[in-house]
């Protein structure tokens, strides 16, 4: 590794380094004599600006800089599911061993994936002389008990297989295959390749997202639905419990894998992280959590600069297992804390700022990202179909949607849960604010629901929904006039709202019951509560006063309202029983009514 230059200026994360000639845009390069990582960003003449992803306090000018002729990229290969790296995959319990510290010291070189272990290694049917291009899946590793690693042919590899190993155990340095290529020769294919992070992994054709990314919370699902290969986010204020929302989503999702990158929050947060997922048990198979889930650690006391690797390397990964055929969850939490690392990086570079000093390139690398995301077809044999799902927490300050992360994000997503301090406040989790958010997925999903679920899905959803907006509409009213000015229809209104909310909405994440909801447990409760519904307002046709309803049926109001504690996933039955003891009481209502009011035209008549 020949010297390519000199340190001429440190300036926080930048470091500007002159004899760089021959060096290309965003190439790794090492930094200093502690060789830190960093990647050019600019290059002016034999200058080159290089964002050093590790801290800089110390370097001086007069430091060598060493390029390494490629760019910044991951180790992709067996042993990733279940490790914790920081931003640009370096494993930290590894670190830990290595400097015996529990900071991470700069400098520090050690592989991404472990090269002691041995993989049992099972080929597929291909045979020698077969030809064999990239995405072509040559044998499995199992990774974990949920994960089955497919070994790829790595996507830049097009020739004819020469030779394949047999079944066995190696480690990821081991040759597994070797492959003619035409002008290269025999290239040598091991159970890992690496892969340039800004760089998409190859497709061959993007679907619609038609199959919904069940989470588990209702207010999602059947409100807000994600679907896999879609793209959303969580804006909220401070308090708000965007870390938590995003922690349900990663832990409950139906995923096959999930990375999680926590990308400059604070430290506490992504310790609660590293502390509960080992002990969570998969919802699916009841194995532990970490057995599908990779962590990539970047909090606000870690580099800035090493934000944007964070964000990079994770899509990375996740595009990978995308092309093993398995359907993916990025969840980043925050976009906002990068989009302040580019600020950062810009400022320095000395750019001309857009809106509130971000770089004018922000909406151009926001979409970037978001693209990644998708349901596609990959290459290879034999076909497969997977998909990746982003969802990117923002935090615009003092919870305003109008600053340029929210307002850019909105123009790239397709699902937006607006998280609400008032709702947070007033102790209602999630607390996602049903009249500002919005999901472009629910048409989508909705044939999913009807096939596997039920097929009044759709008008039942539309139905819980209409009745929370015109709440909204009401609450102008009463605090005008009061409820007594309302009609007993929209008084009927007020009540199923508030049932809605307390009985449907609300979902307590840290509830054995309550934290993960079955689509048919959420159905069976949205069902019971339409039902509800359309029974009163036949009820208040037939001259049924909404206050009678209301204290006649509170207990069994106040059993539903608690079924999503009481009534566990597998005992959906207790509410087709409510659903019809709360018919039966409504029905007992009216005929008494009806009695009371027989009675009384029988009296009239006989004073008459």
């Amino acid at each position: 590794m020949a010297v390519k230059g000199t340190i001429i200026r440190v300036a926080g994360p930048l470091v500007v380094a002159e004899g760089m000639s021959g060096v290309q845009m965003y190439e790794m390069v090492e930094v200093g004599e502690e060789r830190l990582v960093g990647e050019v960003n600019r290059i002016v003449g034999d200058k080159a600006y290089i964002q050093v992803y590790e801290t800089t306090t110390g370097l001086k000018p007069g430091e060598p800089v060493y390029g390494t002729g490629g760019p910044l990229s991951v180790e992709l290969g067996p042993g990733i599911i279940g490790k914790i790296y920081d931003g640009i995959q370096r494993p930290l319990d590894v670190i830990q061993k290595k400097t015996g510290s529990v900071f991470i010291r700069r400098g520090v070189k050690v592989p991404s994936i472990s090269r002691e272990v041995k993989w049992s290694f099972k080929p597929s049917g291909l045979r020698v002389g077969d030809k064999v291009s990239g995405g072509d899946i040559l044998g499995e590793v199992a990774e974990t008990p949920l994960i089955t690693h497919r070994v790829l042919v790595p996507p830049d590899v097009h020739g004819v297989l020469r030779w394949i190993a047999s079944e066995g155990e190696y480690t990821v340095e081991d040759t597994i295959a070797e492959v003619e290529v035409p002008g290269k020769g025999k290239v040598e294919v091991k159970l890992y390749h690496r892969w340039p992070v800004r760089k998409p992994r190859p497709i061959l054709e993007k679907f619609e997202p038609v199959e919904p990314l069940i989470t588990g919370l209702r207010i999602i699902d059947t409100m807000f639905p994600m679907a896999k290969g879609g793209t959303g986010a969580i804006p909220g204020p401070f308090g708000s419990g965007k870390t938590v929302t995003l922690q349900s989503l990663a832990k409950w999702s139906s995923a096959k894998v999930v990375i999680y990158i926590g990308c400059g929050e604070r430290g506490n947060e992504m310790t609660e992280v590293l502390e509960t997922f080992p002990e969570l048990k998969d919802p699916w198979t009841g194995r532990p959590m970490m057995e599908r889930t990779v962590l990539i650690a970047n909090t606000s006391n870690m580099p800035v600069a090493a934000r944007e690797a964070s964000i990079y390397t994770g899509i990375t990964i996740a595009e990978y297992y995308r092309d093993m055929g398995y359907d993916v969850l990025l969840v980043a939490d925050s976009t906002s804390r990068w989009a302040e690392a580019l600020r950062e990086i810009a400022g320095r570079l000395e750019e001309m700022p857009a809106e509130e000093g971000y770089p004018s390139y922000l909406a151009s690398r926001l979409a970037e990202f978001y693209s990644r995301a998708g349901r596609v077809r990959v290459p290879g044999r034999p076909e497969r179909v997977g998909s990746v799902t982003v969802v990117g927490a923002v935090s615009p300050p003092g919870g305003d949607f109008t600053e340029p992360v929210t307002a850019n994000t909105k123009r790239f997503i397709r699902v937006f849960w607006a998280l609400d301090a008032r709702l947070a406040y007033s102790r209602h989790y999630p607390a996602i604010n049903w009249l500002m958010s919005y999901s472009a997925y629910v048409e989508t999903v909705a044939k999913w629901w009807h096939e596997n679920v039920n097929p009044k899905w759709r008008e039942y959803r539309d139905i819980a929904y209409e009745i929370l907006l015109r709440e909204d509409e009401l609450k102008d009213i009463v605090r005008l006039v009061g409820t007594e000015g309302l009609s007993e229809k929209d008084k009927l209104i007020l009540e199923v709202a508030r049932i809605i909310r307390e009985a449907f909405l609300q979902q307590n994440a840290f509830d054995e019951v309550d934290a993960f909801a079955t689509p048919q447990k959420q159905w069976k409760q949205l069902e019971t509560i339409i039902s509800f519904y359309q029974a009163a307002l036949t009820a208040i046709e037939q001259g049924v006063m909404v206050r009678d309803i209301r204290s006649k049926l509170a207990d069994k109001i106040r059993e539903l309202v608690m079924a999503r504690y009481n009534v566990p996933n597998d005992r959906l039955e207790a509410l087709d029983k409510l659903k019809q003891e709360l018919l039966a009481s409504l029905e007992a209502i009216v005929k008494g009514e009806a009695a009371a009011a027989a009675t009384a035209r029988e009296e009239q008549a006989a004073t008459a």
